[in-house]
């Protein structure tokens, strides 16, 4: 990669100082490793708890999905939030704020919880939302700097650092129980006060260590190139002068259906486990495999996303997630393996969609308007999952779990026919960003 480190010439534009791109990035990515280990954790305690503590405290099966539908609508005003920062003071304000809100979200939760305060629950788990919005909203401070044709797995990176924090929380499920209950207070409590600790130490770091801030030097850097020789320029500046609207919806288009039909089927599983009697340390032990799916094969998704394409791999999404709902739908009730192996499927297709999404968002994404856009996009992604939670609950009462899971993932099939109706110009070859020939 060509490092951009000198200055403008005596005709152009003043002076300019820039670190190495690629020592930037490195420390970047360092950084964004660290925080989303500590954030990850956050991340899981609604996923594996969040229905089931509802559940216990409105004694209502139908009402399960409510938490998903209030933390990933709060994660909607989340992502418009710390996209407007993002966008006006750089990436490392808005994470760092973003993750101090989600962790002031947490601990509402834990004293919602303990005094019994049901509306307290409802607003701390819609504050909790911004936590989750952050920790997305992260994979694409990886691909501010990243050349085009290295995004993928700059994404993928982040969101691999994701699994140690999201696959821990799950398997904690007993033991942050046991220290709530000790504290007096309802064992499903104990995963939001890790969540807590979590996100707080996540600001911490992101908000003293993520220097440069990766979007503002993304920034220096392409006003620089254009002042300058464009030939000359870094990869890592090769970005659209405008939206590159079919990419733009087409990336759009796969994480927001994804995220729809794995929320859905996600948060109404470990309901439907302990309908059948399996305790809560199963069903935490089927998220967390859920989860390590949904992050651990990053690094793999990453690489397929950068030499085959964004495309492909976007459809694969599809048909993963259509048969993880096939399976879940077919799982005996009494089968902790079988209803593994469907939320594994489940995790692998979201993984898909989201890391070639993020990519063909990216690539169709001017510096200049990138995190304001980024930001709207998640919002439409945080819709959809509060869409799915909130639905989950009264298909499951209404129909069962097997039409949940059914519907699920003939929703998520829909991506295929998507991509073939928005995007239809050829990419360049197999190890460069699709755009238009």
């Amino acid at each position: 990669m060509t490092e951009r480190t000198g200055t403008a010439p005596a005709h152009g534009p003043p002076v300019f100082a820039v670190p190495p791109v690629a020592t930037a990035q490195r420390r970047v990515l360092t950084v964004l490793v660290l925080s989303q280990i500590l954030s990850g954790a956050g991340l899981a305690a609604g996923i594996t708890v969040g229905a089931l503590l509802a559940e216990e405290m409105l004694g209502s099966t139908g009402s399960a999905g409510l938490p998903s539908a209030l933390f990933t609508g709060g994660s909607a005003v989340g992502a418009v939030a710390v996209g407007r920062l993002c966008q006006r003071w750089g990436r490392r304000p808005g994470l760092a704020l973003g993750y101090g809100v989600g962790a002031l979200g947490s601990l509402g939760v834990v004293v919602a919880a303990a005094t019994g305060d049901v509306a307290l629950l409802f607003v701390s788990l819609t504050v909790y939302g911004a936590g989750t919005a952050t920790n997305l909203m992260a994979r694409y401070a990886g691909a501010d700097l990243a050349a085009p044709e290295r995004r993928g797995r700059a994404v993928s990176t982040v969101l691999m650092a994701t699994t140690l924090g999201a696959v821990a929380g799950p398997l904690l499920v007993t033991a942050t129980g046991e220290v709530a209950h000790g504290w007096g207070i309802p064992r499903l409590a104990g995963p939001f006060a890790l969540a807590t600790v979590a996100f707080a130490a996540a600001a911490v770091l992101l908000g003293t260590l993520l220097r440069p801030d990766p979007l503002r030097l993304a920034r220096t850097l392409a006003d620089a190139a254009d002042a300058t020789d464009r030939a000359a320029a870094a990869p890592a500046q090769s970005t659209p002068a405008r939206p590159d609207r079919p990419r733009l919806l087409a990336g759009t288009s796969v994480m927001v259906i994804g995220q729809l039909a794995m929320i859905a089927i996600m948060t109404m599983t470990p309901v439907h486990m302990r309908a059948h009697g399996h305790s809560t340390g199963a069903a935490g032990l089927v998220i967390a495999l859920h989860v390590a799916a949904m992050f651990l094969p990053s690094p793999l998704t990453g690489l397929l996303v950068d030499r085959a394409g964004r495309l492909p791999v976007a459809a694969a999404s599809g048909v993963t997630l259509c048969a993880a709902g096939a399976v879940a739908a077919l799982a005996p009730a009494d089968s902790v393996p079988a209803l593994a192996a469907a939320l594994v499927l489940l995790g692998l297709g979201w993984n898909f969609g989201l890391i070639s999404g993020t990519a063909l968002v990216t690539d169709a994404l001017p510096a200049a308007t990138r995190a304001r856009t980024q930001g709207l996009l998640d919002v439409a992604l945080a819709v959809a999952g509060a869409t799915g939670g909130l639905s989950s609950g009264v298909v499951v009462v209404a129909g069962g779990f097997p039409l949940l899971a059914l519907a699920g993932g003939a929703l998520a099939l829909a991506i295929v026919p998507v991509l073939a109706l928005t995007v239809r110009r050829p990419r360049l070859h197999p190890g460069a960003p699709e755009k238009s020939s």
